[in-house]
């Protein structure tokens, strides 16, 4: 009879039931048993393996003490003796996906043991950690948790069993930018005429060497002489007025709009709130003026450093914006500057 596996599994303070951002700083804790996610994971195991611990870490002390979380797991990972690691599933949150993403690697490649995460594609820890280890594909937030616990489940027992993987496409894993060498029916030639019939046709067909291509951007010139400019402010950091009138979601938006900055010499924590889901944003409630500095802009703008600032801020909230969208926000902010004959713009996030 072949033994069960044994799995470690890393959840952050949420999935962990600890608390929310108010316990985003917990330091790392042991759980010997399944947690959270992990529950859903044992019971798609069922007899093939066993949760032996889940470490439970805040997403804050884990991406703020990035080598003290990293040296404590990894003690914790090689006392358990797993025979695969499990982190997440992140889905969209980036914080999360940044220590899930983390785990995976260092375990990986220190203690050359098996693991495998699940997070969105528009996870910003993806082009970080994609060539590290096997991240299967998820929706954007916690809706598509019983899809993706039996597929972990399965992709680990699969790590930790020693079978072959294949192409990212057939197993439902982000591609990785590894290519391996198999053998197939017919030989190059042949795959690549049919290819080429298939393309002239309007069918479908799956190139056998993706490429990747980035738009390129041609930087604008420096200003002449900021002392006469309009200066503008744009942020990506969900900064609204105190109950976010206009609704903006917390994560993927893909809207954006303006907010009049008239008569204002700074941002008061009363008047405005941010509504980003993917930072800690206590310290923006306390200030406002870190993600938007409105208020040493008004002293520049008094000094006569820059000739005067923008009526209008531009808002929008930068986390889980598929690329396309953000292109078309991009053209639609730049043409109303342009309208407005603003010089330039200073683009904050968070």
């Amino acid at each position: 009879m072949v033994s069960p596996i044994r799995i470690v599994h890393y959840v952050n303070q949420f999935f962990g039931g600890i608390g929310g951002e108010e316990r985003a700083d917990t330091e790392l804790l042991v759980r010997e048993h399944p947690v959270g996610p992990g529950v859903g994971i044992a019971e798609a195991l069922g007899d093939r393996g066993r949760i032996v611990a889940t470490l439970i870490c805040g997403d804050n002390y884990f991406n703020e003490r990035l080598d003290a979380a990293r040296s404590a797991v990894l003690e914790a990972i090689e006392r358990y003796r797993p025979d695969v690691v499990i982190a997440g599933p992140a889905f969209n949150a980036g914080r999360y996906g940044i220590a899930c993403g983390e785990v995976c690697k260092a375990v990986t490649e220190t203690l050359r043991i098996p693991s495998v995460t699940a997070m969105s594609p528009h996870n910003p820890a993806v082009p970080l950690y994609r060539r590290s280890t096997y991240i299967l594909l998820t929706g954007e937030s916690a809706a598509s948790m019983p899809r993706i616990l039996p597929a972990l489940a399965t992709f680990a027992h699969r790590l930790a069993v020693g079978d072959a993987i294949g192409p990212a496409e057939r197993e439902g894993y982000i591609p990785r930018g590894i290519r391996g060498i198999i053998l197939d029916e017919f030989p190059a030639a042949r795959r690549a005429a049919d290819m080429l019939k298939a393309k002239l046709a309007g069918e479908p067909y799956q190139t056998e060497i993706p490429v990747e291509v980035f738009q390129p951007a041609r930087p604008a010139a420096p200003l002449r002489d900021p002392s006469t400019a309009t200066i503008a402010l744009v942020t990506t950091s969900g900064l609204v007025p105190r109950g976010n009138p206009d609704g903006f979601k917390s994560m993927n938006e893909s809207r954006w709009t303006t907010y009049s900055l008239k008569r204002l010499s700074a941002l008061t924590p009363d008047q405005w709130e941010p509504v980003h889901g993917g930072y800690d944003t206590r310290f923006v409630r306390e200030n406002p003026n870190l993600v938007v500095p409105l208020d040493v802009l008004r002293d520049l703008e008094s000094e006569g450093a820059i000739g005067r600032l923008h009526a209008d801020l531009i808002v929008t909230v930068g986390v889980g914006t598929p690329v396309k969208t953000c292109l078309r926000m991009g053209e639609e902010i730049a043409d109303e500057l342009h309208r407005a004959n603003v010089s330039a713009a200073i683009f904050t996030s968070n």
